[in-house]
């Protein structure tokens, strides 16, 4: 049996999800120029910050899938429960990761370094989310999606 290999492009769901993550990262770089005062282009592809990407593709995918699918289907059931384990890994583990990554880099900025300033690429602190952040992405998730269901298909 061969497949149009090609038919990823055109996979509404996959552009869908794809759509969600840019548009999330892309926005991580007002919000960050909002809170900290200063414009970083990075941010568009770093991890953290608000909103959570993860979390928009996710649930912009589970919307697709249940809006073309059913939301009594099998495969949203399996993209719902994937969606609520992304989440609750960006709140959880990833978060507290970063946590440890900025008390790290605080030990080592005063205990080793004897004060002098050393850069925070060290350990990376932003590599999870809070509730709000996610919050941030299940909007935008499930704006882009009802946008690809009402207006592009």
């Amino acid at each position: 049996m061969v497949y149009d290999v090609l038919g990823f492009f055109s996979n509404r769901y996959i552009l869908c999800a794809l759509t969600a993550w840019i548009l999330a990262q892309g926005l991580k770089i007002p919000t960050y120029w909002f809170v900290e005062h200063r414009l970083d282009w990075r941010r568009f592809l770093g991890a953290g910050g608000m909103p959570s990407s993860h979390t928009a593709s996710v649930v912009s995918l589970s919307v697709m899938l249940g809006a073309f699918n059913g939301f009594d289907s099998a495969i949203f059931a399996v993209s719902l429960a994937f969606s609520v384990v992304v989440m609750y890994d960006a709140t959880g583990v990833r978060r507290e990761t970063g946590k440890q990554g900025a008390v790290i880099n605080e030990i080592l900025k005063k205990v080793l370094i004897d004060g002098r300033p050393i850069s925070d690429d060290e350990l990376k602190e932003l590599v999870g989310h809070t509730p709000f952040e996610v919050a941030g992405g299940i909007l935008v998730g499930l704006l882009v999606a009802l946008f690809y269901i009402y207006i592009i298909y």
